[in-house]
């Protein structure tokens, strides 16, 4: 029986070794437990909202009505008799026609749009002038907005943002809008 050096490292390597076997089994427990026990968090129920603005005001739309936003798209314009219709531009191998969204909220025309956001579910996009990014905000500062106006059918809420109230642009409202809009005619003067 040897207890040399060689032989006090190999059993202070053995205890060592059992030691960190012992750590990893615990942390794979951990993590492992981690995954199977129901999410921990904050139970608000949160909104996921777009910020962007009209006419120099702010506007809001819920993520989950828009399919995409898009910077710098080539819109050809086309002979119309639809005041909201801009023309129609490619997105993910489409033609969609793009309208303007505060034409159709009765703010007038835009003067150079940027930003396009897609319908989620329909193939039409709509002009916004500055894109101002993501919001996630609780459930419980949107309120309802009642009114009988064009405008107040297709901004049914708002949304309270970092002290800012934001109109809540409802996207299935104005494609309804668009439906049914006559040639011609201005979109927030009919009805």
């Amino acid at each position: 029986m040897q207890i040399g050096a060689a032989g006090l490292w190999r059993a202070a390597m053995s205890e060592a070794t059992s030691g960190l076997t012992g750590r990893a089994e615990d942390l794979k427990l951990a993590f492992d437990r981690a995954f199977a026990e129901p999410r921990r968090g904050d139970a608000t129920p949160m909104e996921n909202l777009i910020g962007f603005s009209l006419a120099s005001e702010p506007y809001a739309l819920r993520l989950s009505e828009i399919g995409g936003v898009f910077v710098d798209r080539k819109v050809t314009r086309a002979p119309s008799g639809v005041v909201a219709l801009l023309g129609f531009a490619g997105f993910r191998g489409a033609i969609v026609p793009v309208y303007d969204l505060r034409v159709l909220l009765g703010r007038g025309a835009s003067e150079a749009p940027r930003w396009l956001a897609i319908a989620s579910g329909a193939s039409v996009a709509f002009a916004l002038e500055i894109f101002e990014g993501h919001l996630r905000v609780p459930r419980a500062a949107i309120m309802a907005r009642e009114g009988e106006t064009q405008s107040q059918r297709l901004v049914r809420e708002v949304a309270s943002v970092d002290g800012l109230v934001r109109p809540l642009v409802h996207l299935p409202s104005v494609i309804e809008t668009i439906l049914n809009q006559r040639p011609g005619s201005n979109a927030a003067e009919e009805q």
